[in-house]
Parts: C-alpha cells; sequence; structure tokens
C-alpha cells in the first residue's frame, strides 16, 4: 500500500507502508526528479547530440520520472523510448489522485499519457515508446540497447540487494557505450561497486536537501 503524501514544493510523493519510507524527497519530488533524472540524464544526453534517448527506469513508482521524460521529449523534439520496472506497482486508483496534472499544467492528451503508464503494459504516443515490466529486476533479463538508467530504487539502507556490484554490472551489461546511469544514491560503498563493473563515476550537485548525486559513464569502445 502506497499513501499519498504532499513534499515541500507542493507536488505529490507516495509512502511505502510496506517499507515504510518515501517514494521521492519529502523537499519536493517534482525538483528531485528534475534535477537527477531530467537534468543530469537526458538533458545531458541531449547536449550530446542524441536525437532519441532509450531510457530504462529501476523503479517506475508513481510514475513521474516516465512523465517528466515524456513532457521532456515533446518540449525538446527529441524520441523517448521508455522502459520501466516495478515490482510493487500502484494500483490506478492512487495514481489518478496524485497532483502531478495541476501542478505541471498538464493538457488532456498528457493527462491521459500518465494514466495509460499506470493502465498500460505498453504504448505509443506520437514520438513517446512506453514499456513496463512487473516484476523484480532479479529475475528480469535485459538486454544492451538502454542510453540511460534511472536508478530510483529504495535507498540501500532499506534494499540493500539492490545497489550492490551483482546488480550493477546488470545496469552496466545493459547499457550502450557512452550511455549513463544516474541516480540519488551517494554512498561510498555503492559508487565502488560501480567503479568495479567498469563505470566512469561523477559526483554533481544534489537537488534541495542533498548535498550530491551520482552520474555513472560507461566509457565508449
Amino acid at each position: 500500500m502506497a499513501k499519498i503524501i504532499l513534499s515541500d514544493d507542493g507536488s505529490h510523493t507516495l509512502f511505502s507502508e510496506q517499507f515504510q519510507v518515501t517514494y521521492h524527497s519529502h523537499h519536493g519530488s517534482l525538483q528531485e526528479s528534475n534535477t537527477i533524472f531530467i537534468n543530469a540524464g537526458l538533458r545531458y544526453l541531449m547536449e550530446k547530440g542524441y536525437e532519441s534517448i532509450h531510457i530504462f527506469e529501476m523503479g517506475f513508482g508513481s510514475g513521474l520520472n516516465a512523465l517528466l521524460s515524456y513532457l521532456f521529449g515533446k518540449e525538446e523534439v527529441i524520441e523517448i523510448n521508455y522502459t520501466g520496472i516495478e515490482a510493487y506497482p500502484i494500483d490506478l486508483e492512487t495514481a489518478q489522485k496524485l497532483n502531478y496534472g495541476e501542478i505541471l499544467g498538464l493538457d488532456t492528451k498528457s493527462k491521459k499519457v500518465f494514466e495509460d503508464m499506470h493502465r498500460l503494459a505498453s504504448f505509443a504516443e506520437a514520438s513517446f515508446q512506453f514499456n513496463k515490466i512487473i516484476d523484480r529486476i532479479e529475475d528480469t533479463s535485459i538486454q544492451t540497447q538502454f542510453d540511460v538508467v534511472f536508478y530510483d530504487a529504495f535507498s540501500p539502507d532499506i534494499q540493500t540487494n539492490l545497489w550492490n556490484e551483482e546488480l550493477m554490472s546488470k545496469m552496466y551489461d545493459a547499457l550502450n557505450p557512452g550511455g549513463i546511469l544516474v541516480t540519488y544514491c551517494a554512498k561510498g560503498a555503492f559508487k565502488r561497486a560501480l567503479k568495479s563493473c567498469g563505470f566512469i563515476v561523477e559526483a554533481l550537485p544534489g537537488p534541495k536537501g542533498k548535498r550530491e548525486i551520482t552520474r555513472a559513464i560507461k566509457p565508449l569502445l
């Protein structure tokens, strides 16, 4: 079960009753997602000349990162191909109560796209391709095809098994050469796991309430 709560920037987040943790920062869901996943992820790649971006998100959650990716693609006129995985999906009724449509000023089509993200396993809307896998990442095979990984699992304190070298190696293999992994986590053990897999690790300024975030780059061949 997930309970809707208000974060400091006025956008909703969710509180997981199962894991006793919020899905996003209580300082602001929207500003956190934009800082980490859109600016350090998608905008970084676009500025490097990408005209289409394949995303893999570990932790679909509320769907906010997927929604912002869709909106980014519309605004920047680039193709977005999104695949997310979620082991504990929220129900459609909860998703419909989230205030992202109001706070982002979404039009009718964009509101429908967000609902479809929670309603459907896959769909296409103009230059946006969406796929969602309901499963545990440990039990899912992922083929190399992605330009960016949004790593948005619950923290290592809550889900220790999702931040180890084995899974980081899986993420490394899923990325095209030059691809990146972006995440809010900046713990030393996690960064060491990334480096052990071959990633080049960067520390970037974090959103409000967090000193730094991590961007890991898979070197070009």
